[in-house]
């Protein structure tokens, strides 16, 4: 049924006369194919080819773009290509803001210092980059990303945390699974249930199933959550003071869909209406910060073929460019 639905999506956003293939670009097509394992119908064949080659053409008119200097960030194909930007937020975002009472409130004003260069994955706060496949739960990745990083903080034992437990065992009361969810939520429900698995003792598999939690695999505890107020400097001393923050951005754009490496910034972004889950593991700059090249260094869930082997450097202090500190939040252990 989802296959159909996006075909149908799919149908509608290419243009019902649809432009003959450009015969050049046959060799790269193949060779993308081939790549990450593509295979289509006939009907199919033909309209996702028409995706892809518009992406690719859009990828290769930014990249002429970044070395004219209009942008400070390169794209590249990769395997969403055949998907277009729609049919991408759909499947690979997952962020679904919900209403919570208030919680305890980072007190930012009260770190008045903080280095102007963290990467939490030199002190062994984070674990390797994950792929949620075509699910939409980056919230459950985000989430069980920052709890690690407290359980490391707290133990001094990085452990990857299970993901599809919080699928599974939430409740559509809470959270709708591969559908989106809310990564405070999450950390309610592994305070509620006593504890959260380990990835070995209840792995992966990107889609819903029957709760199958056993709590002799639990590996990390919630005892409550903290809320950052919703601007950048409170997010900055989070970072430097807590260590990694689970947040939401706008990741709706293709420059998203198909970021390579770089500082991104996407003047479309919204602040606000945000759809995806994300880890922000550090932050920093390229040559002087007045120069506008500060960035957070941001741990994504779409694997390491993605972006910089899995992270993206995204725009800091550019007015919360893409929502990035409007919802951000982290567990407390």
């Amino acid at each position: 049924m989802i296959a159909v639905l996006f075909l149908a999506v799919l149908c509608l956003e290419v243009d019902s006369t649809v432009p003959t293939l450009d015969p050049s670009l046959d060799v790269e097509w193949h060779e993308w194919k081939t790549k990450h394992g593509k295979t289509y119908n006939t009907n199919e064949e033909r309209l996702r080819r028409t995706v892809w080659e518009k992406n690719f053409k859009m990828i290769e008119l930014h990249n002429w773009e970044y070395l004219k200097g209009k942008h400070d960030f390169t794209m590249a194909m990769n395997a969403f290509g055949d998907l277009t930007n729609t049919e991408f937020g759909k499947m690979m975002t997952g962020f679904q803001r919900q209403r919570i009472k208030k919680r305890h409130i980072f007190q930012d004003h009260l770190f008045l210092s903080v280095p102007k260069y963290v990467d939490w994955r030199e002190q062994g706060y984070v674990t390797p980059v994950k792929n949620q496949g075509h699910c939409a739960s980056s919230w459950a990745f985000s989430a069980t990303g920052a709890l690690e990083g407290q359980m490391f903080r707290k133990t001094g034992r990085l452990v990857p945390l299970s993901e599809q437990n919080l699928l599974d065992c939430m409740g559509l009361n809470v959270t709708h699974g591969c559908s989106g969810g809310f990564m405070q939520y999450a950390f309610q429900y592994v305070k509620d249930s006593g504890g959260l698995a380990t990835a070995e003792s209840y792995p992966y598999k990107g889609r819903g199933r029957k709760c199958r939690n056993h709590t002799e695999n639990s590996a990390a505890n919630v005892r409550d959550f903290m809320q950052i107020p919703g601007h950048e400097e409170a997010l900055m001393k989070a970072v430097a003071k807590v260590g990694p923050i689970s947040v939401a951005v706008d990741a709706g754009h293709s420059s998203f869909q198909f970021y390579e490496s770089g500082i991104y910034y996407e003047p479309q972004c919204r602040r606000v209406h945000l759809n995806h889950a994300v880890l922000v593991v550090g932050y920093g700059s390229e040559g002087e910060e007045s120069d506008g090249n500060s960035y957070w260094l941001v741990k994504n869930s779409w694997g390491e073929e993605w972006g910089m082997k899995g992270y993206i450097k995204m725009a800091k202090d550019w007015n919360n460019n893409c929502g990035i500190a409007t919802y951000a939040t982290y567990p407390i252990v």
